[in-house]
């Protein structure tokens, strides 16, 4: 359970801080054009709010409401002459927080939104609002909230980088090769195999983007034994591995670094420390089976539990590297009490990048076009009959944030989440920033606006099919945690 808590917490802080930029994006360019945003609220609040404060006018939450003025007791009148509110930069706005984490919005006014006021588009034009202003404005104003997610997830990309560097060993310089899931060996991998290209490219860089590059390939070819062996990728074979993930059977995710069983600790009074293995020691067979990798190790000692097994270990700094075999007991759960080494830093070439304030930012950008055009690549694969099963809501998003709180995975997590939301966004569908852009962009084209009852329509269109969506990605994660 308090696992349960930690990931939402973590979803829903992320969620707060996505929702915050997205929406100041458009809050900024509206305010900077002279439109009124009459609301900007986290989460949404049909009915009632939990908090509302409009700067020095009000405050409240829930249905009630405090003055803070006696100006706030009556509307603030127009200046005829002008034209224009009587108001500051930030101060015509209710700010708020809303009770369903679903999302968030700015009611800006003269638009046809979320808030379906259709009321206030049936009252004359006023200057200060969306629908008086130059198509070039209102064009800027819709797209700067995908524009504000992009240029968060570089910034914290680029914090990333500046406060840890990258340090990693690639694909290229392990030596022992990789060891694969059961998916990725179906596709055609065998363990040992080191990937060197996929669809042309060349895998020498970041094991996560030569990883995502893998899985997103229809060729790939991999030295084994020395030879170069090309593999055509399934078609489905992104789909396998989510599976196979969700599924939690297999110790892989793809592939690992096929790296020596080393023992780094050995637990006094256990099976291990009573037989006389040592810190240190390299595993090279159990029972006389040989276990060149580490999973090999683990997969070889699974049912041994409560038996007493050989274990045959190369014991480092002794003249010859003695090979020694040794009765070691184990427990019911096949453990014999040592600690591994599970690092591949440890047995081959490492590769690090360190990165100042200036080199962080070129950094930032090509990892958040890299996640963007991979996440671009994926969005094809939703309307597969495969990728509609895979669609997950609110607890699959949930489920990548880590069991114990960890800030930088936090912020990566959190970045690539607003790459996500920047490219959903755009799409060009009603409801969504991407719908008022498309039909901006007819305007410029046509020289002309779609009707007011035309977009009221596409409006609840949109919204409807976005529920829809919603209800069928939260759907299938219930479908999925009951039929796992």
């Amino acid at each position: 359970m308090e696992t349960f808590w930690i990931k939402a917490a973590q979803l829903v802080l992320a969620l707060a801080i996505l929702i915050i930029i997205h929406e100041f994006g458009h809050f900024l360019f509206a305010r900077i054009f002279g439109i009124k945003v009459e609301k900007f609220y986290i989460f949404f609040d049909p009915w009632k709010e939990l908090f509302k404060w409009k700067p020095g006018k009000y405050i409240g939450g829930l249905g009630k409401q405090k003055n803070l003025s006696p100006e706030a007791e009556g509307e603030v009148k127009e200046q005829a002459e002008e034209g224009k509110k009587k108001s500051g930069f930030w101060s015509d706005t209710e700010y708020g927080i809303g009770w369903i984490p679903l999302g968030g919005y700015c009611k800006i006014a003269g638009m046809i939104d979320e808030s379906m006021d259709t009321e206030q588009m049936k009252q004359p034009p006023k200057p200060y609002e969306f629908r008086t202003k130059p198509a070039w404005q209102r064009l800027l104003v819709m797209i700067a909230g995908v524009l504000f997610n992009f240029l968060l997830a570089i910034i914290i990309y680029a914090g990333i980088v500046y406060a840890t560097g990258e340090k990693y060993v690639a694909l290229n310089d392990a030596e022992m090769g990789l060891d694969y899931s059961k998916a990725a060996v179906n596709a055609g991998f065998r363990n040992g195999d080191k990937p060197i290209k996929a669809d042309g490219e060349d895998l020498n860089g970041l094991p996560t983007e030569d990883r995502m590059k893998m899985m997103q390939a229809k060729e790939v070819i991999v030295l084994r034994d020395g030879n170069p062996v090309t593999l055509q990728m399934p078609e489905n074979f992104i789909f396998d591995l989510d599976k196979e993930m969700k599924e939690g059977k297999e110790s892989i995710n793809f592939f690992t670094y096929r790296i020596p069983t080393r023992i780094t600790q050995v637990m006094p009074g256990e099976g291990a420390a009573k037989a006389g293995v040592e810190s240190g020691d390299e595993v090279i067979a159990i029972n006389g089976t040989s276990t060149g990798s580490l999973t090999e190790f683990l997969s070889t000692l699974e049912g041994h539990g409560n038996e007493t097994i050989n274990l045959t270990v190369v014991r480092k700094g002794t003249a010859a590297n003695d090979t020694v075999t040794l009765p070691v007991a184990l427990s019911e759960n096949s453990k014999m009490g040592v600690g591994l080494e599970v690092d591949p830093s440890a047995f081959f070439p490492v590769k690090e990048k360190k990165y100042n304030l200036f080199t962080s930012i070129p950094r930032g950008i090509e990892m958040g076009v890299d996640r963007l055009t991979s996440y671009a690549k994926s969005m094809k694969l939703v309307f597969t009959k495969e990728g509609a099963k895979s669609v997950g809501g609110f607890g699959a998003i949930g489920s990548i944030f880590p069991e114990s709180w960890d800030w930088i995975a936090f912020w990566n997590i959190a970045a690539f989440l607003s790459v996500a939301l920047a490219f959903m966004n755009i799409l060009p569908i009603p409801a969504l920033d991407g719908g008022h852009v498309l039909f901006l962009i007819y305007e410029v084209i046509f020289r002309r606006k779609p009707s007011e009852k035309f977009m009221e329509y596409a409006q609840m269109t949109g919204m409807v099919l976005l529920i829809a969506l919603l209800i069928y990605a939260n759907g299938m994660d219930i479908v999925r945690f009951f039929f796992k």
